[in-house]
Protein backbone atom coordinates (compact mmCIF):
# COMPACT_ATOMS: atom_id res chain seq x y z
CA UNK A 1 0.00 0.00 0.00
CA UNK A 2 2.74 2.52 0.74
CA UNK A 3 4.21 2.34 -2.92
CA UNK A 4 1.15 2.96 -4.31
CA UNK A 5 0.97 6.21 -2.79
CA UNK A 6 4.02 7.68 -4.17
CA UNK A 7 4.10 6.18 -7.04
CA UNK A 8 0.23 7.80 -7.74
CA UNK A 9 1.54 11.14 -6.08
CA UNK A 10 4.50 10.93 -9.17
CA UNK A 11 2.13 10.70 -11.88
CA UNK A 12 -0.06 13.54 -10.10
CA UNK A 13 2.83 15.62 -10.45
CA UNK A 14 3.92 14.58 -13.51
CA UNK A 15 0.89 14.91 -15.69
CA UNK A 16 0.11 18.73 -13.57
CA UNK A 17 3.79 19.33 -14.85
CA UNK A 18 3.08 17.87 -18.41
CA UNK A 19 -0.57 20.29 -18.28
CA UNK A 20 1.44 23.24 -17.13
CA UNK A 21 4.25 22.98 -20.08
CA UNK A 22 1.29 22.77 -22.74
CA UNK A 23 -0.23 25.34 -21.36
CA UNK A 24 3.19 27.87 -21.73
CA UNK A 25 3.42 26.39 -25.19
CA UNK A 26 -0.53 27.04 -25.92
CA UNK A 27 -0.04 30.20 -25.03
CA UNK A 28 3.64 30.65 -26.79
CA UNK A 29 1.98 29.23 -30.39
CA UNK A 30 -1.35 30.86 -30.28
CA UNK A 31 -0.21 34.44 -28.53
CA UNK A 32 -1.26 36.26 -31.86
CA UNK A 33 -4.55 34.90 -31.60
CA UNK A 34 -4.77 36.45 -27.80
CA UNK A 35 -3.52 39.37 -28.87
CA UNK A 36 -5.43 40.71 -32.21
CA UNK A 37 -8.85 40.27 -32.37
CA UNK A 38 -9.84 41.69 -36.07
CA UNK A 39 -12.88 39.56 -36.42
CA UNK A 40 -14.80 40.10 -32.80
CA UNK A 41 -17.01 41.59 -33.61
CA UNK A 42 -16.25 41.26 -36.45
CA UNK A 43 -14.22 42.51 -39.74
CA UNK A 44 -17.25 44.08 -41.32
CA UNK A 45 -18.17 48.29 -41.67
CA UNK A 46 -21.67 48.25 -39.37
CA UNK A 47 -21.60 52.40 -39.32
CA UNK A 48 -20.39 55.03 -40.90
CA UNK A 49 -19.35 58.77 -39.76
CA UNK A 50 -22.34 59.46 -41.52
CA UNK A 51 -24.58 57.59 -39.21
CA UNK A 52 -23.38 60.18 -36.42
CA UNK A 53 -24.44 63.24 -38.50
CA UNK A 54 -20.35 63.79 -39.88
CA UNK A 55 -19.21 64.03 -43.21
CA UNK A 56 -16.31 62.54 -44.30
CA UNK A 57 -13.91 61.02 -46.57
CA UNK A 58 -13.26 57.22 -47.42
CA UNK A 59 -9.65 57.27 -47.50
CA UNK A 60 -7.04 54.73 -48.65
CA UNK A 61 -3.49 55.17 -48.20
CA UNK A 62 -0.22 52.17 -47.91
CA UNK A 63 2.07 51.21 -45.51
CA UNK A 64 5.83 51.41 -46.69
CA UNK A 65 5.85 47.64 -47.20
CA UNK A 66 2.68 47.72 -49.49
CA UNK A 67 0.02 46.81 -47.41
CA UNK A 68 -3.17 49.14 -48.33
CA UNK A 69 -5.03 50.74 -45.74
CA UNK A 70 -8.56 51.81 -45.09
CA UNK A 71 -10.17 54.77 -43.11
CA UNK A 72 -11.96 57.89 -42.94
CA UNK A 73 -11.22 61.34 -42.35
CA UNK A 74 -13.02 63.52 -40.62
CA UNK A 75 -12.47 67.58 -41.01
CA UNK A 76 -12.89 69.25 -37.92
CA UNK A 77 -15.60 72.03 -37.51
CA UNK A 78 -13.03 74.97 -38.41
CA UNK A 79 -10.66 74.71 -41.49
CA UNK A 80 -7.43 75.26 -38.58
CA UNK A 81 -8.62 72.77 -36.30
CA UNK A 82 -6.47 69.72 -34.94
CA UNK A 83 -6.71 66.31 -36.20
CA UNK A 84 -6.28 63.08 -33.92
CA UNK A 85 -4.69 59.93 -35.60
CA UNK A 86 -6.68 57.17 -33.81
CA UNK A 87 -4.93 54.24 -33.32
CA UNK A 88 -7.81 51.62 -31.63
CA UNK A 89 -8.01 48.75 -29.79
CA UNK A 90 -7.16 45.42 -30.57
CA UNK A 91 -10.75 44.45 -31.13
CA UNK A 92 -13.40 44.99 -33.93
CA UNK A 93 -13.00 48.06 -35.89
CA UNK A 94 -13.13 51.64 -37.21
CA UNK A 95 -17.13 51.88 -37.16
CA UNK A 96 -17.10 50.63 -34.00
CA UNK A 97 -15.26 53.61 -32.77
CA UNK A 98 -18.08 56.21 -33.64
CA UNK A 99 -18.83 57.16 -29.83
CA UNK A 100 -15.23 58.34 -29.87
CA UNK A 101 -15.54 60.04 -33.20
CA UNK A 102 -18.56 61.94 -32.03
CA UNK A 103 -17.11 62.47 -28.56
CA UNK A 104 -13.49 63.80 -30.42
CA UNK A 105 -15.53 66.13 -32.72
CA UNK A 106 -17.55 67.56 -29.90
CA UNK A 107 -14.13 68.81 -28.73
CA UNK A 108 -13.49 70.81 -32.09
CA UNK A 109 -11.21 67.95 -33.34
CA UNK A 110 -10.79 66.42 -37.18
CA UNK A 111 -9.98 62.65 -36.85
CA UNK A 112 -8.36 60.31 -39.10
CA UNK A 113 -9.96 56.66 -38.25
CA UNK A 114 -8.08 54.22 -39.87
CA UNK A 115 -7.86 49.97 -39.66
CA UNK A 116 -4.49 47.89 -39.12
CA UNK A 117 -4.08 45.67 -41.49
CA UNK A 118 -5.74 42.75 -41.15
CA UNK A 119 -8.62 45.02 -39.87
CA UNK A 120 -11.58 46.27 -41.48
CA UNK A 121 -11.59 46.99 -45.07
CA UNK A 122 -7.09 47.15 -44.51
CA UNK A 123 -5.63 44.13 -46.23
CA UNK A 124 -2.53 42.25 -44.74
CA UNK A 125 -2.46 40.44 -41.42
CA UNK A 126 -1.16 41.72 -38.22
CA UNK A 127 1.63 41.80 -36.28
CA UNK A 128 4.06 44.15 -34.16
CA UNK A 129 6.35 45.68 -36.96
CA UNK A 130 3.01 46.09 -39.25
CA UNK A 131 1.08 47.74 -36.49
CA UNK A 132 3.63 50.43 -36.58
CA UNK A 133 4.57 50.93 -40.16
CA UNK A 134 0.07 51.15 -40.35
CA UNK A 135 0.80 54.26 -37.51
CA UNK A 136 2.88 56.13 -39.38
CA UNK A 137 1.39 55.60 -42.83
CA UNK A 138 -1.72 57.61 -41.74
CA UNK A 139 0.99 60.62 -40.30
CA UNK A 140 2.52 60.44 -43.72
CA UNK A 141 -1.40 60.35 -45.18
CA UNK A 142 -2.46 63.50 -42.88
CA UNK A 143 0.95 65.52 -43.51
CA UNK A 144 1.70 64.72 -47.36
CA UNK A 145 -1.90 63.97 -48.51
CA UNK A 146 -4.00 66.72 -46.47
CA UNK A 147 -1.55 69.18 -45.73
CA UNK A 148 -1.52 69.14 -41.66
CA UNK A 149 1.22 70.70 -40.13
CA UNK A 150 2.72 68.28 -37.63
CA UNK A 151 2.23 70.14 -34.73
CA UNK A 152 -1.77 70.13 -35.44
CA UNK A 153 -1.68 66.51 -34.84
CA UNK A 154 -2.59 64.82 -32.10
CA UNK A 155 -2.01 61.46 -31.80
CA UNK A 156 -4.46 58.98 -29.92
CA UNK A 157 -4.51 55.72 -28.87
CA UNK A 158 -6.79 53.43 -26.25
CA UNK A 159 -5.78 50.08 -25.21
CA UNK A 160 -3.03 48.42 -27.71
CA UNK A 161 -3.27 51.56 -29.41
CA UNK A 162 -1.92 53.13 -27.34
CA UNK A 163 1.23 51.56 -27.36
CA UNK A 164 1.21 52.15 -31.38
CA UNK A 165 0.10 55.71 -30.47
CA UNK A 166 3.02 56.13 -28.28
CA UNK A 167 5.28 54.26 -30.74
CA UNK A 168 4.44 56.85 -33.61
CA UNK A 169 4.82 59.69 -31.25
CA UNK A 170 8.46 59.06 -30.02
CA UNK A 171 9.29 58.92 -34.09
CA UNK A 172 7.28 62.40 -34.84
CA UNK A 173 6.49 65.38 -33.15
CA UNK A 174 2.94 65.56 -32.83
CA UNK A 175 0.69 68.86 -31.00
CA UNK A 176 0.33 66.00 -27.99
CA UNK A 177 0.16 62.26 -27.15
CA UNK A 178 -3.28 61.16 -25.67
CA UNK A 179 -3.95 57.30 -24.30
CA UNK A 180 -6.29 55.82 -22.59
CA UNK A 181 -6.40 51.60 -20.71
CA UNK A 182 -2.87 51.74 -22.20
CA UNK A 183 -0.72 49.51 -20.99
CA UNK A 184 3.61 49.43 -20.19
CA UNK A 185 4.41 46.46 -22.52
CA UNK A 186 2.72 43.37 -23.29
CA UNK A 187 5.21 41.00 -20.95
CA UNK A 188 4.40 43.42 -18.03
CA UNK A 189 0.68 43.18 -18.51
CA UNK A 190 1.27 39.03 -19.38
CA UNK A 191 2.78 38.73 -15.81
CA UNK A 192 0.23 40.44 -14.20
CA UNK A 193 -2.09 37.96 -16.37
CA UNK A 194 -0.66 35.14 -15.64
CA UNK A 195 1.27 35.41 -12.97
CA UNK A 196 2.08 31.34 -12.89
CA UNK A 197 3.60 31.22 -15.94
CA UNK A 198 7.55 32.53 -17.38
CA UNK A 199 5.35 35.03 -19.45
CA UNK A 200 8.93 37.13 -19.93
CA UNK A 201 10.42 34.16 -21.89
CA UNK A 202 7.75 32.98 -23.69
CA UNK A 203 6.36 36.87 -24.83
CA UNK A 204 6.61 37.28 -28.58
CA UNK A 205 5.02 40.65 -28.67
CA UNK A 206 6.85 43.36 -27.21
CA UNK A 207 4.73 46.36 -27.78
CA UNK A 208 6.96 48.72 -25.10
CA UNK A 209 4.92 51.45 -24.20
CA UNK A 210 6.49 52.77 -21.31
CA UNK A 211 9.85 53.23 -23.04
CA UNK A 212 7.97 55.04 -26.38
CA UNK A 213 5.97 57.48 -23.79
CA UNK A 214 9.62 58.13 -22.27
CA UNK A 215 10.92 59.10 -25.44
CA UNK A 216 7.81 61.50 -26.76
CA UNK A 217 8.77 65.34 -27.18
CA UNK A 218 5.50 66.37 -26.76
CA UNK A 219 2.64 66.88 -23.82
CA UNK A 220 1.09 63.01 -22.62
CA UNK A 221 -1.90 62.71 -21.26
CA UNK A 222 -2.81 59.56 -19.57
CA UNK A 223 -6.18 58.75 -19.18
CA UNK A 224 -7.10 55.49 -17.21
CA UNK A 225 -9.75 53.92 -14.64
CA UNK A 226 -8.90 52.28 -11.01
CA UNK A 227 -11.74 49.67 -11.74
CA UNK A 228 -10.00 48.52 -14.92
CA UNK A 229 -10.08 45.11 -15.05
CA UNK A 230 -8.07 44.05 -17.71
CA UNK A 231 -5.21 46.65 -17.48
CA UNK A 232 -4.48 47.80 -13.79
CA UNK A 233 -4.17 51.37 -13.03
CA UNK A 234 -0.52 50.84 -11.83
CA UNK A 235 0.30 50.66 -15.80
CA UNK A 236 -0.89 54.58 -16.08
CA UNK A 237 1.36 55.08 -12.97
CA UNK A 238 4.73 53.44 -15.08
CA UNK A 239 3.74 55.42 -17.59
CA UNK A 240 3.20 58.63 -15.98
CA UNK A 241 6.76 58.19 -14.12
CA UNK A 242 8.72 57.56 -17.46
CA UNK A 243 6.81 60.25 -19.76
CA UNK A 244 8.31 63.34 -19.70
CA UNK A 245 6.54 66.96 -18.73
CA UNK A 246 4.59 68.39 -19.52
CA UNK A 247 2.28 65.55 -18.70
CA UNK A 248 -0.88 64.62 -16.62
CA UNK A 249 -2.49 61.59 -15.45
CA UNK A 250 -6.29 61.40 -15.86
CA UNK A 251 -8.22 59.06 -13.45
CA UNK A 252 -11.70 58.16 -14.22
CA UNK A 253 -14.63 55.42 -13.67
CA UNK A 254 -15.54 52.16 -15.67
CA UNK A 255 -14.18 48.93 -16.32
CA UNK A 256 -11.77 48.84 -19.82
CA UNK A 257 -13.92 48.68 -22.13
CA UNK A 258 -16.67 51.06 -21.15
CA UNK A 259 -14.45 53.44 -18.84
CA UNK A 260 -14.63 56.17 -21.22
CA UNK A 261 -18.63 55.96 -21.67
CA UNK A 262 -19.24 55.69 -18.27
CA UNK A 263 -16.81 58.39 -17.40
CA UNK A 264 -17.88 60.63 -20.88
CA UNK A 265 -18.40 64.10 -19.92
CA UNK A 266 -14.93 63.84 -17.81
CA UNK A 267 -12.84 62.50 -20.57
CA UNK A 268 -14.64 65.21 -22.96
CA UNK A 269 -13.51 68.04 -20.68
CA UNK A 270 -10.07 66.57 -19.73
CA UNK A 271 -8.83 66.36 -23.20
CA UNK A 272 -10.62 69.86 -24.07
CA UNK A 273 -9.13 71.35 -20.86
CA UNK A 274 -5.50 69.61 -21.84
CA UNK A 275 -5.31 70.78 -25.44
CA UNK A 276 -6.22 74.25 -24.42
CA UNK A 277 -3.42 74.20 -22.17
CA UNK A 278 -0.84 72.69 -24.51
CA UNK A 279 -1.99 74.81 -28.18
CA UNK A 280 -0.95 73.98 -31.74
CA UNK A 281 2.65 74.22 -32.06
Amino acid sequence: MSAVVPRTVLLFLLAAVLLYVAFAGFLFVLQPRLVYFPTVPGRELTATPADIGLAYDEVRFTAEDGVELHGWYVPGPRPDASVVIFCHGNAGNISHRLEWLSMLHGTGLGALLFDYRGYGQSTGSPDEPGTYRDARAAWDYLVGERGIEPGRIVIFGESLGGAIAAHLASEVAPRALITIAAFSSVPDLAADLYWFLPVRLLARFDYATARFVGAVDAPVLLIHSRDDEIVPFSHAETLFARAKEPKQLLEIRGDHNSGFIVSARQVEAGIRAFLERHPPR
